[in-house]
């Protein structure tokens, strides 16, 4: 008996920690959602739920032809960017996981430790570079600059999930006379679809969310992304902000990568666990 009443409070002190966790971690959101649907003379109410519900925040920035043109450009800078860091780090993994040579650890640790590096120490150097490319103020500057962040990260994970994979299955398909590139394209892909998932979401959620490289390598309203805009949205005086357009447009900035998550998180948990696991 003492040992399933020991038991008991464990459990529950462990479900109580969770709800506390998901409580900080959501309601902020939640008042993010709250606020958007107040009208501006009753905004600053501590009420959990507006006493009138508005959507007029919404439609004024549904109306904001500068806040589309920035949601398209993350988009599109965004999708590139996961896209991009995939492809190139497919292929370099696959040496990377199953060929020996020399100075291969050093290589990855080098790139596990280009992701400890912070963005301003390389923001000098990469602006020379985009500029010497002449795409400053390009989509293509900032699909650059943030493969900067996602192709490390993007490269540890794929090496290791490529390195886990047994070696027989691609022992039978060069047996069958599958080409290094078939086994790649053909029996590796399917294998690692969650890991793809997984590294594919991340570089997606790091470029969505990136704001120095993002502020410093646009210029004009049809090249800067979602979080710039909104930093500029915001940058009037403190009795001028328009708070209520502010949380719309933080909702709705934040509604592409729950959608994604929630979509996608069967593959995301196994990708994540399976990691951990080898073949």
């Amino acid at each position: 008996m003492i040992w399933k009443s020991k038991k008991f409070i464990k459990e529950t002190a462990f479900y109580i920690l969770c709800l506390l966790i998901a409580f900080v971690c959501l309601f902020p959101f939640y008042w993010a959602i709250v606020s958007s649907l107040r009208d501006s003379s009753s905004l600053f109410s501590t009420d959990l739920w507006p006493t009138k519900v508005t959507f007029d925040n919404y439609k004024e920035v549904f109306s904001d032809i500068t806040f589309g043109a920035s949601f398209l450009n993350s988009v599109v800078v965004a999708v590139c960017t996961a896209l991009l860091s995939l492809a190139v780090c497919l292929m370099a993994s696959y040496p990377l996981a199953r060929a020996k040579f020399k100075g291969k650890k050093r290589f990855l640790m080098t790139a596990l430790g280009v992701t400890t590096i912070p963005h301003v120490a390389v923001l000098s150097g990469l602006f020379e570079l985009i500029r010497f490319l002449d795409i400053y103020n390009e989509k293509s500057a900032l699909i650059l600059s943030y493969m900067i962040i996602t192709v490390p990260f993007t490269l540890w994970t794929l090496t290791n999930f490529m390195r886990n994979i047994p070696k027989e299955i691609e022992e039978a398909a060069i047996m069958d006379g599958a080409s290094r590139f078939t086994v790649l394209t053909k029996v590796f892909l399917p294998i690692l679809s969650p890991a793809i998932v997984t590294t594919g979401l991340l570089a997606f959620i790091a470029a969505w969310n990136e704001f120095l490289f993002a502020l410093t390598f646009t210029l004009t309203n049809q090249s800067r992304t979602v979080p710039v805009s909104l930093a500029l949205f915001s940058g009037a005086s403190q009795h001028e902000l328009p708070w209520g357009l502010i949380m719309a447009a933080s909702v709705l900035v934040t509604l592409p990568l729950i959608l994604l998550v929630v979509i996608f998180q069967r593959r995301i948990v196994s990708g994540l666990t399976a990691g951990a696991i080898k073949g």
